[in-house]
């Protein structure tokens, strides 16, 4: 008969769950801004990085615009990180800025729990966009240049990769926790930091970086897109703003790029060592649609909203403001505002989407509208939907910030929505830290 087999054992995490999760350091580069101070001015003041896309991105698709970065990433890192992807770029400058704000060391004492969590949509756009490019041209040409069509860069790999930005902030700052990158579409980097919260918060880690970055601002980026039909039109009067969450004339939305990160610690770790506590990061919910690989369903984005105020603690009325998906998409912001209603009621939280003055950032999206949602529950002001005029009647009970932005300085609690193609929706709260510093007055 043989011995009997040995009991099962479950993995146990190697510290006990922590109580309160907390944000100590942010960091960003977007179209609106150069950091998170910049960037959250510009959202306030619905000042718009909306532009017609140059010449050699809208080749063929006249009328085409873009959100390109208020920065060039290369410039703010060492010449060793020139040849790296774009989104890879962002991601690093971002990092740096987030560590940096945190006081993180490189190589901490407990490296083994501080990990890495990651999110982008298309890995690497830029490499392959300009590999293609070379690669085809090449085989245009004559014998000597056909030749040489397959001769490619040998990092060529390594920089497509979508886990890039993971691999070399954990090597760059010796961060040997576990971590994962995340490819979820325009989730990506929302889930990414709900997945940093859970590990966290189950004893898992004591601390994680958090990465959203997206570079897609691409000819073959474009003409893919475009070919969904998503994409605004540009205004006649004033193309900056085109892109109309909410509104009833919305055309769609625009694409942009960017990178963010956030440090997030357990309570009991950024305490010991004296961090400043920026916020509570409280509340995590993802579903699934299992409905339609582009349209979005109200049950599921119910669902993870609803998730993530039971992951926090919290009932609806606690939520002050709330950052949109809001893609001015009719069948997004349709969905998207019944369920709002559905979940908190008419006349619920505030609520504006960002995406008309930052464009849609894709797998940096989630992190980007994140940091800016809290940087509205530290200061009290809420970004406002720009270019939001004629807002749609079918969206009558969800209070939307329209023209200005808002004051709110009682808000206890934020959440931050992000929806994607293929059905994965995701929902991050975040509230006031117990010793909560006040953010800086914006420029």
């Amino acid at each position: 008969m043989g011995d009997p087999p040995a009991p099962r054992t479950a993995h146990v995490p190697a510290r006990a769950r922590c109580a309160r999760v907390v944000v100590t350091g942010m960091g960003m580069v977007s179209p609106l801004g150069p950091d998170v101070a910049r960037s959250f001015a510009a959202a306030l003041a619905g000042r718009s990085a909306v532009r017609p896309a140059p010449g050699h991105l809208a080749a063929g698709l006249p009328g085409m615009l873009a959100a390109p970065a208020a920065i060039e990433p290369a410039g703010l890192l060492d010449a060793a990180d020139a040849g790296l992807d774009r989104a890879t770029q962002l991601a690093l400058a971002a990092a740096a800025q987030a560590l940096g704000e945190a006081g993180v060391e490189s190589a901490p004492d407990d490296a083994e729990r501080f990990g890495v969590f990651s999110g982008i949509g298309f890995g690497g756009a830029c490499t392959l966009d300009a590999m293609y490019t070379r690669y085809v041209g090449h085989l245009l040409g004559d014998a000597a240049e056909r030749r040489r069509a397959t001769v490619m860069h040998p990092l060529t790999v390594p920089r497509l990769m979508a886990n890039a930005a993971q691999g070399l902030v954990s090597m760059r700052y010796g961060l040997r926790g576990m971590g994962n990158t995340y490819c979820v579409a325009c989730a990506s980097s929302a889930v990414a930091a709900g997945e940093a919260l859970r590990a966290i918060r189950d004893g898992y880690l004591d601390a994680a970086v958090v990465l959203g970055s997206e570079a897609m601002l691409t000819p073959g980026s474009l003409v893919a897109w475009n070919a969904l039909r998503v994409l605004a039109r540009a205004d006649a009067a004033d193309p900056a703003a085109s892109c109309r969450p909410f509104d009833r004339r919305r055309s769609g939305f625009v694409l942009g790029e960017a990178g963010a990160a956030l440090v997030l610690e357990s309570e009991t770790r950024a305490r010991a060592r004296g961090a400043r506590e920026l916020a509570e990061l409280a509340g995590y919910g993802a579903s699934s649609d299992a409905h339609h690989l582009t349209a979005p369903s109200v049950p599921g984005q119910v669902a993870a909203m609803r998730q993530a105020l039971a992951h926090a603690d919290l009932a609806p009325g606690d939520v002050g403001y709330l950052n949109a998906h809001g893609t001015a998409t009719e069948l997004g912001d349709l969905s998207e505002a019944q369920a709002i209603v559905d979940v908190f009621g008419p006349r619920g939280p505030a609520v504006s989407s960002t995406k008309a003055v930052h464009g849609h950032l894709i797998g940096a999206g989630g992190a980007v509208e994140l940091i800016l949602a809290i940087q509205a529950l530290r200061t009290g002001r809420l970004p406002p939907g720009a270019h939001l005029e004629q807002p749609d009647p079918r969206c009558a009970g969800v209070d939307l910030i329209a023209g200005a932005a808002r004051d709110a300085a009682g808000i206890h609690a934020v959440m931050s929505n992000s929806f994607a193609f293929g059905g994965s929706n995701a929902c991050l709260v975040a509230r006031r830290a117990t010793t909560q510093a006040l953010a800086a007055d914006p420029p």
